[in-house]
């Protein structure tokens, strides 16, 4: 039961049954009930009144006695338990009532928190009430209680906070809100750095809404108290041992932020503007001045140094939120020693698009979960109450954009954007309550937007009535100024003052006047990447040497085949142990999953991190893998590969929530992050790459082109056709090869245990970074002739294309060209028939395609015609790629495949037999 559930409800056995518990444990009851027991106990003791000067129940009683029983119901001792309710009503849906919108009335919400909601009258109102003790101001009377619950909970700040679960956390926040909050005076130079803030803010937007009229900046006019709150969370983040902020917003107020937070130029924003900077095209075609990512250094006004991060984002809302934490916990893995209070996650969402993403659900849930979580990040939202042109009454169901915040028990802040020391106020609380718990919490900034979507929108066009008033609505720098100057705080010259130096400042940098950058000092993982160097054409002719010794091979095997004393194993994971060390050290040659282990277990003796998630990765979709045991009785969890040696670093694989779009997005930003992991995201099929694919679109493929920063992300998306229906057969390789152009991918589709653990290993060998799609495999993993001799992991390197070592050479007059597991297809048909006649070459890697190692095994065949052989339809698969790659030598006859069809597969085990077999017939006989 929660604390407080009974207050709807409150009734005289109920009461007393909390006495008696209070009688025997004082603690053991809420803090407002124990007030309220000890007061009665008080007024029994005395024979007192209840403090109006009646006579109430307890003058009757001279002495209390020791099990005396529970008070009776009466009408003064009712009246405490509703002042109490009201008091637990305020908490709970005072926000409801909090004055949170600068330019509109709030809607009302039902948050029934007047008199007659509490059996209370105008007449209780110079009553003392013992329970004002609960919000720390003693026996007050209800008009006083009244009055600070008010100025608490129905003020420029509405609080959602109750339906956390935690007592210790919930009592924080509480005192924290019904103390600290009604005692927040920043001192006069922290007032003036706000009022510089906003001034900065706004006087930045006006000026270009002047110099560049009609120009797209989407900009933060209405919501400019976002550059002293995030102000206020660098600054509190400094104080508290945050070293690092990165950033993740959309492009509203992004220009904004480049200016007066991370200090980006005016030279180079204005010349952007201009349309005179010369781009960079070096590493690919560049975006728009409003998605790119950018990096300072900051000096805090307590004296702090802090390293800031804003992330290159795509217009896909909130997609960079995963990305952002990915590349923190990287950051918290491999620099700050997995202290979470180093580095602070910031996400700036809008509040349509927070409502309306659903990345933004995936991500809550991965929040607080072993393998993703960051030590909390703070959420602040520029609530401007509409999207695109959408009013906020149609874009959401929910009361709040921010109600995905219970769902982790997240508190939430809600503020009225015009009343900048209350958005500090909350800024400061939130950022102490990230660096103390640990969890996320959000803040929303209710606020306005001047303009439309973009500057030369028109919003009145849907909205008329909120932009009558928003025309003619004071910014948030006039509304602070002028509450200073009424103070008697700052004086009107002050502020004149700042603003034409400011706009001089502004004039300036746009006669360009040289602005001093700010200083950076580049980090260890930093100084990593810029040893890498962007690839070459000829960096893809030959792969480098990616083997390893005997000796590492054994001490893996043994790892792999070894369990600790006392673990007990299931009889096929027994079975499978005795299988691994037979495949190491017997029949010295190992399957696709041995391969697979081997690869990761060299790479973390190379104290080089290895990170995998997705769905069932620690065992496998396949039950192939099997990284991490269980023992049968105790369930206790063993990583195999967390015992090859005493020096070596540890294998990080976590099953993840069922997400891809948010998942595949961290392990990005994990990738992005640091350019010496093997970073891993494996689909559960590979047509779950389909609730990814806008990660994939906008940051997988064309983030070295866009904004010039490599990545080496692995995915691995199980694909091949098995009868398995049209959802689990294929992982739309035709999609990932559209999105194929300048070197900006590998796409694979291998047939040896070697090659995938040449192909794994050359990640981290190459001196720059791809990432790496591989079309992974389902029934190759049991395969008995998908092996590979330990010859061929002690020497030697990922091989593009294999050749054909059955058929002669000089009598070969067709070759099959073809990847992946139909290759074992066409081998059974070609050895069992004898076809020497036919070659079949298999295509190990798609993209970049290897031209020249292919003319070298084309070469061997004189007179042979070349047909494409794939399992997929027409319209799917390989073919059109094949096609565009090879129409310059122009020697494909023809292609082998299913007809052109909607559907990936047949759901019919029967149909896809046949199908199957007619592939492989046609492949023989055209």
């Amino acid at each position: 039961m929660d604390n407080y559930s009974y207050i709807a409800n409150a009734h005289a056995a109920y009461i007393d049954e909390l006495y008696k518990s209070y009688q025997q444990d004082p603690e053991s009851v809420d803090f407002g009930w124990r007030k309220f027991f000890e007061g009665y106990d008080f007024s029994v003791k005395y024979a007192g009144s209840n403090g109006n000067g009646g006579n109430g129940h307890a003058a009757a009683v001279a002495e209390p006695k020791k099990e005396t029983a529970a008070p009776s119901v009466t009408s003064e001792a009712d009246k405490e338990v509703q002042v109490r309710n009201l008091i637990y009503a305020y908490r709970s849906r005072g926000h409801l009532r909090s004055k949170t919108n600068p330019v509109r009335p709030r809607k009302d919400r039902k948050a029934r928190l007047d008199l007659a909601d509490f059996n209370l009258t105008e007449a209780d109102l110079d009553t003392v009430f013992k329970t004002g003790e609960v919000i720390g101001i003693g026996p007050a009377t209800l008009r006083d209680i009244i009055s600070a619950l008010k100025k608490i909970y129905e003020g420029t700040i509405g609080f959602e906070y109750m339906y956390i679960r935690d007592p210790e956390i919930l009592e924080w926040f509480k005192q924290k809100i019904e103390h600290e909050s009604l005692n927040f005076n920043p001192s006069i130079e922290y007032k003036k750095r706000i009022l510089s803030k906003l001034n900065e803010a706004v006087v930045f937007e006006n000026f270009l809404h002047t110099k560049f009229l009609g120009q797209k900046r989407f900009s933060l006019e209405g919501g400019e108290t976002t550059i002293p709150a995030l102000d206020a969370i660098i600054d509190k983040g400094s104080e508290l041992g945050v070293k690092e902020v990165v950033i993740g917003m959309a492009h509203r107020g992004r220009l904004n932020v480049l200016a007066n937070i991370m200090g980006k130029t005016y030279e180079q924003i204005f010349s952007e503007f201009e349309g005179t900077a010369v781009p960079d095209l070096t590493m690919g075609d560049g975006d728009v001045k409003y998605h790119m990512g950018f990096s300072s250094e900051v000096q805090t006004p307590s004296g702090g140094t802090v390293n800031l991060k804003l992330a290159p984002n795509p217009s896909h809302l909130e997609a960079v939120n995963p990305v952002v934490e990915g590349f923190v916990r990287a950051k918290i893995d491999s620099m700050y020693a997995n202290d979470y209070k180093c580095i602070l996650p910031i996400l700036i969402h809008g509040d349509a698009a927070l409502a309306g993403q659903g990345i933004v659900y995936e991500v809550t849930q991965m929040s607080n979960l072993d393998g993703y979580k960051t030590g909390g990040t703070i959420h602040f939202v520029i609530n401007n109450q509409v999207g695109f042109t959408t009013d906020f009454e149609d874009a959401r169901s929910s009361i709040y954009s921010t109600d995905v915040a219970k769902i982790i028990d997240a508190p939430v802040i809600h503020i009225n954007g015009d009343d900048p020391e209350s958005v500090v106020f909350a800024a400061r609380i939130a950022t102490e309550y990230r660096q103390r718990f640990h969890n996320d919490i959000f803040i929303d900034m209710v606020c306005y937007r001047r303009h439309g979507h973009n500057e030369s929108d028109e919003p009145k066009f849907t909205q008329p009535q909120l932009y009558n008033l928003i025309s003619k609505h004071p910014n948030p720098r006039e509304i602070y100024n002028k509450e200073l100057i009424s103070h008697g705080e700052v004086d009107a010259q002050l502020a004149e003052k700042m603003d034409k130096e400011f706009r001089d400042m502004l004039q300036d940098r746009l006669n360009l006047v040289k602005q001093k950058p700010l200083p950076y000092t580049f980090q260890n993982l930093e100084k990593e990447w810029q040893v890498l160097r962007r690839s070459e054409p000829t960096d893809f002719e030959k792969s480098p040497d990616t083997s390893v010794s005997l000796e590492v091979i054994q001490k893996v095997g043994k790892a792999l085949s070894t369990i600790p004393n006392g673990f007990k194993p299931l009889k096929q994971i027994e079975k499978l142990l005795k299988e691994r060390q037979d495949m190491f050290f017997n029949q010295n040659s190992l399957n696709w999953a041995a391969a697979e282990l081997l690869a990761y277990g060299s790479i973390l003796l190379e104290n080089k991190i290895v990170r995998l998630s997705g769905q069932d990765v620690q065992r496998g979709t396949f039950s192939h893998r099997h990284a991490v045991l269980h023992d049968a009785e105790t369930n206790e969890a063993y990583n195999s590969l967390n015992y090859i040696d005493e020096s070596q670093e540890k294998l990080r694989i976590y099953n993840s929530l069922l997400s891809e779009y948010g998942v595949s997005g961290f392990e990005f930003g994990y990738a992005m992050a640091n350019p010496n992991a093997l970073v891993i995201w494996e689909a559960q099929f590979g047509d779950f790459a389909n609730g990814a694919q806008v990660m994939i679109d906008q940051f997988i493929t064309p983030s070295e082109s866009k904004w010039q920063r490599m990545n080496g992300l692995v995915m691995l998306l199980p694909h091949g056709y098995e009868g398995q229906g049209p959802e689990h057969s294929n992982a739309r390789p035709e999609r990932f090869l559209q999105l194929s152009a300048e070197y900006n991918i590998v796409v694979a589709n291998l047939t040896t245990p070697a090659n995938f653990f040449h192909i794994l290993r050359r990640q981290l060998a190459w001196p720059f970074r791809k990432p790496l799609i591989i079309m992974s495999p389902k029934s190759m993993l049991r395969h008995p002739l998908c092996v590979s001799p330990l010859d061929d992991f002690t020497s030697g390197s990922f091989r593009e294309v294999i050749g054909d070592a059955f058929a002669e050479p000089k009598a070969v007059t067709k070759i099959l060209l073809c990847t992946g597991k139909l290759y074992y297809e066409l081998l059974e048909d070609q050895q069992q028939n004898k076809r020497t006649d036919v070659a079949v070459i298999r295509v190990e890697q798609l993209h970049p395609f290897p031209h020249t190692q292919l003319d070298a095994e084309l070469s061997k065949y004189k007179n042979a015609k070349v047909y494409w052989v794939q399992e997929e339809p027409s319209n799917m698969g390989y073919w059109a790629y094949m096609v565009r790659a090879l129409r310059h030598k122009n020697i494909l006859q023809d292609g082998i495949y299913r007809k052109a069809s909607a559907s990936p597969a047949t759901g019919y085990h029967k149909v896809h037999t046949k199908q199957q077999r007619e592939i492989i017939e046609r492949a023989f006989s055209i």
